[in-house]
């Protein structure tokens, strides 16, 4: 991983199909073990299309992939993957390879990979709970959070993630460089939805062109950042300096 700050960023349910046989894996010998655990049950639990309806959220083909075992087919780099709010907003297709793989990102199938790794065109999320791994938030904590530690070190970490997905990252907080970033609506309230999606991108996005000096003077279309005791607010325009989320 090049020199700069890493990037914790959230995947998208929202993803572009297609790719090729094989692709880039900085992860694969770390979590390849615990991959192929949840990789198997996954398959198991796509016996039975409604049953698997309700703890996938998947139907059609993609459910005939998973019923297939076909989670080893065609890769594409996560950040032609991911196509949601968040990543069309960062650009991705305009950063550096290094650039990109400064980017880490969570994922229920795969555990954690960095923004240009490969990716099959895939449907799960944190909260299912399947027959051996159980509920993946809690199967994959106690892995990640070495994991992460391990691949940063004391580097800057700035951690763009929800609470659903750092929870699945385990002890976050002990991460000697890690920044955590909130977003705060207008009325004092953690941020959700488009905007709030839409500003996490572009927050992303520029600190990996300029570095942490991009956080503390980030402004876009109205949202504007500001450092508190433990970390950054990005607040949504009409919020007060005092809101918090």
């Amino acid at each position: 991983m090049s020199r700069g700050p890493v990037i914790l960023l959230p995947p998208s349910q929202g993803k572009r199909s297609g790719g090729r046989r094989g692709g880039r894996d900085e992860f694969g010998v770390a979590l390849g073990s615990a991959r192929a655990m949840v990789r198997e049950a996954v398959a198991a639990a796509a016996g039975d299309a409604e049953g698997f309806a309700r703890i996938v959220g998947a139907r059609g083909p993609t459910w005939e992939r998973y019923r297939r075992g076909d989670l080893d087919g065609p890769t594409a780099p996560a950040w032609w993957r991911y196509d949601g709010v968040v990543w069309q907003h960062l650009e991705p297709e305009s950063l550096g390879d290094a650039q990109r793989g400064r980017i880490l990102i969570p994922s229920a199938l795969y555990g954690i990979t960095t923004g240009r790794d490969g990716l099959v065109d895939y449907r799960l999320t944190f909260d299912a709970a399947l027959v051996g791994p159980g509920r993946l938030d809690a199967f994959w904590r106690p892995i990640l959070g070495d994991v992460v530690r391990e691949r940063c070190g004391s580097r800057p970490i700035v951690d763009l993630l929800p609470s659903e997905h750092r929870r699945a990252l385990g002890a976050l907080e002990g991460l000697p460089g890690r920044i955590p970033v909130d977003f705060v609506a207008a009325d004092g309230r953690r941020a959700a939805g488009h905007a709030a999606k839409a500003v996490k991108g572009a927050l992303a996005r520029a600190v990996l062109l300029h570095g942490l000096d991009a956080l503390p003077r980030f402004h876009w279309r109205g949202w504007r950042a500001s450092s508190h005791e433990s970390g950054v607010l990005v607040r949504a325009p009409g919020a007060t300096a005092g809101a918090s989320s």
